[in-house]
């Protein structure tokens, strides 16, 4: 009889245990979920030509203009390469901070208005601060022949 009630014991025990390791599991998804930025649905075509746009012809030209979430970051890495970034910092999502470009270093996004955090402009990878998250990315698709850059999501 002891047998009996040691196996049923032993079997509520590890019940228990997986059921509280799938709400810690799940809550941690959950948590993720909540810190992540938004991805918000972007098709942006912009011309190169037009004088608004004349920063972004050489490399390391860079711009904010609106779009995702809190805005996006344009980089021009090299002659047929951009990186585009949304600017909701990804450090305590649910704050709707946004970073910046560094204007001395013009290598950095900055996120100036909450938590320091500072991202590389070109692979968007926190260099320093409290984020964990690199920024969200956008594709780019440039045509050299006529001068277009399209960021979509």
């Amino acid at each position: 009889m002891r047998q009996k009630y040691r196996f049923r014991s032993s079997l509520l025990v590890r019940i228990s245990l997986f059921l509280a390791l799938i709400t810690i599991v799940s809550n941690c998804r959950q948590d993720d979920e909540d810190e992540r930025v938004p991805r918000i649905a972007t098709d942006i075509t912009i011309n190169l030509n037009l004088p608004q746009y004349n920063i972004l012809l050489n490399p390391g030209g860079y711009l904010e203009i609106p779009g995702g979430s809190r805005g996006i970051i344009i980089y021009r890495i090299n002659n047929d390469e951009f990186a585009a970034f949304d600017r909701h910092c990804p450090y305590n999502v649910p704050d709707r901070c946004r970073v910046s470009v560094d204007e001395d270093s013009g290598l950095l996004a900055v996120d100036n208005e909450c938590c320091g955090s500072q991202f590389e402009i070109i692979t968007g990878n926190v260099v320093e601060g409290p984020a964990q998250f690199p920024l969200l990315r956008f594709n780019t698709q440039f045509n050299s022949n006529t001068n277009m850059l399209r960021i979509t999501s």
